[in-house]
């Protein structure tokens, strides 16, 4: 199998009100893209965020950090300025997924209020607009317990399967698998991020390709529910 990856230059910057399904496509067709059966889109939430109005005005570190706690439905862990919380979706991560990365200085970006539904609503412009169901991924950045470094996962999902669940086949070796879930969308998340980058201003890439699991997945299929966290 091999995998393409194929990132959207020229996207405009995006605000309140702009149709981010209507970008994607005017950057695919100059870029001279053909949406195929199986390609997936990966959009970076900011622009969703941007085209939702989900932005607010921060005007200093301070102010930051009550929009962190506004946003928080729960405070997992703290330390110094850096708070781990959980978003009203179910999400955990930094400062309750406020980012003042690629804002415009003195604002702070929200995440989208229902980051599935704003995937489901870009593909069926791309269904209606090509006449290809292409499964959409939202994506943001995430760093991770036990390892350095951040990389981008599924905050939203349309059109696919969030985790293939491979409980009750075999491995190469014929031992039955009793545990193993793989967290597909997560993974082409984080591959579409290698070629849009943190400071390209590339926001939206399609991954082709890929083999993804069939079904009407959710963002929050991928989040370990609390019973089963041993660390919460």
């Amino acid at each position: 199998m091999t995998v393409e990856l194929i990132p959207l230059t020229g996207i405009p910057e995006i605000g309140e009100g702009d149709d981010v399904a209507a970008a994607v496509l005017a950057a695919a067709g100059a870029a001279g893209v053909a949406w195929q059966d199986g390609d997936v889109l990966v959009v970076t939430h900011k622009v969703v965020s941007k085209a939702e109005g989900r932005v607010v005005p921060v005007t200093d570190d301070a102010g930051y950090r009550r929009l962190a706690e506004e946003e928080a439905v729960a405070v997992v862990r703290r330390r110094g300025d850096l708070v781990i919380a959980q978003t009203r979706h179910g999400f955990i991560c930094a400062n309750a997924g406020v980012d003042r990365s690629n804002a415009v200085p003195g604002t702070a970006v929200l995440l989208p209020l229902d980051p599935d539904r704003s995937a489901h609503r870009i593909r069926m412009r791309i269904l209606q607009d090509t006449g290809v169901d292409v499964p959409v991924i939202i994506s943001d950045t995430f760093g991770r317990p036990w390892r350095r470094g951040l990389t981008d996962v599924a905050i939203g999902i349309s059109g696919m399967a969030a985790v293939l669940d491979l409980k009750g086949t075999t491995d190469a070796t014929g031992r039955e698998l009793h545990v193993t879930e793989i967290a597909v969308a997560d993974e082409i998340a984080a591959a579409a991020d290698l070629v849009m980058g943190k400071a390209a201003a590339i926001p939206a890439a399609v991954v082709r390709g890929v083999a993804w699991p069939a079904g009407s997945g959710r963002a929050t299929d991928l989040v370990r529910p609390a019973a089963e966290d041993l660390f919460r």
